[in-house]
């Protein structure tokens, strides 16, 4: 149940009620792919790091270790140790993007592993009984997640398609929720708007998704190329014509700048690899700008990555001794600039939602934009 506690010109603060706790929107998901976070950050970290949603894989988890194992073993909070939402893409992204060799039809895609080759099939149907086998707390729908520079021809039929998958998994995801044996019989369900840069298309997905009165309503198949001003205006297209009682997730976005202007937009999830991804490789977010570890003039520097940050790296370490454990590719060096990032993406939305139930919130994004763009 999706409650908004306050508005800000557009942006919402909201309350989301799951069966594994609340969430407090706007929200930063963490990434843990193949249910894990990147750079040896364990679930207990999590916990330090203010994660509210941890976010995993269908198609990763089907392939490895594979979602009846995780089913047997309790599902996947009891997996991987972590007792607040879990948030579970549907593999469809996946299946577009690393499958290579695929073959789109009606009933679903057929496709090889990116891990050992083996053929594969998924739809609507199967998608969502894997999703009920991991026992996440929301369940993404199947759709097709086409480049953003198809043709407005193929765009029209994909959307269509995506839409009739979309009411499949819907009904399957009924059906598997009143089952004895499903672990999670609470499970959400969120759709997935598509339609690529064209806006007319997206606003027509839009109405029609939204009649189906679904848990949540995501966009999905930006930040895939296109200008950061033609995913604005997505959704800014997009977001009047979902259901404002639910919430609304922009897949797979971004940095800071892109969920602050989101935010302001209407969006109340998002997810991104950046804070690991870019931690991994020694650039650290702060709120003066991106730092790069890595860079010599550090090699001296005692104070913390962000002299006023609360995260247990920033507590106990220096940018100088960071810095040489990047450089002697000690795996520590990796994991403490993950849990800076995933604590300053978290930190970050608390922010937001404080200035947004103080009506704030455009005063804030002006002033957080200017002082991140000093570095």
């Amino acid at each position: 149940m999706y409650e908004l506690i306050q508005k800000s010109h557009n942006a919402k603060r909201g309350r989301f009620t799951t069966i594994h706790g609340v969430i407090e929107t706007p929200v930063f998901m963490n990434v843990g792919t193949a249910a894990a976070i990147k750079g040896a950050v364990a679930t207990e970290d999590l916990q330090h790091l203010k994660t509210q949603v941890e976010l995993s894989n269908t198609y990763h988890l089907h392939v490895r270790p594979g979602d009846k194992v995780i089913k047997q073993l309790g599902g996947l909070h009891k997996f991987m140790n972590w007792d607040k939402p879990i948030l579970t893409d549907s593999g469809g992204f996946q299946v577009f993007s690393l499958a290579g060799l695929r073959k789109i039809k009606e009933e679903g895609v057929y496709f090889n592993s990116h891990v050992d080759g083996r053929k594969i099939f998924m739809g609507p149907e199967e998608s969502m009984q894997i999703q009920s086998n991991l026992a996440s707390t929301i369940a993404m729908a199947f759709d097709e997640c086409p480049p953003s520079l198809e043709s407005r021809t193929y765009m029209e039929n994909s959307v269509a398609r995506t839409t009739r998958w979309l009411e499949r998994c819907k009904a399957e995801m009924n059906r598997l929720n009143s089952l004895e044996d499903t672990i999670n019989k609470q499970q959400m369900l969120f759709g997935i708007n598509q339609g690529g840069c064209f806006a007319d298309i997206r606003m027509d997905h839009a109405k029609r998704i939204a009649d189906l009165d679904l848990d949540g309503y995501a966009i999905g198949g930006l930040a895939v190329g296109e200008s950061h001003a033609e995913m604005y205006r997505i959704i800014e297209a997009v977001v009047p014509y979902l259901p404002e009682n639910k919430p609304t997730y922009l897949m797979g976005v971004g940095t800071p700048a892109n969920i602050l202007e989101a935010v302001e937009r209407g969006v109340d999830f998002f997810d991104c690899v950046y804070p690991s991804r870019n931690g991994r490789h020694g650039h650290v977010y702060t709120n003066h700008g991106k730092l790069n570890l890595f860079n010599a003039k550090y090699e001296l520097d005692e104070k913390p990555i962000q002299e006023d940050c609360q995260c247990p790296t920033c507590k106990h370490h220096s940018r100088a001794y960071i810095r040489h454990l990047l450089k002697a590719k000690e795996m520590l060096g990796m994991r403490l600039c993950v849990m800076h990032n995933l604590y300053f993406y978290n930190h970050m939305m608390e922010e937001i939602r404080t200035a947004i139930e103080q009506d704030r919130f455009a005063e804030y994004k002006r002033q957080k934009l200017a002082d991140m763009s000093e570095s």
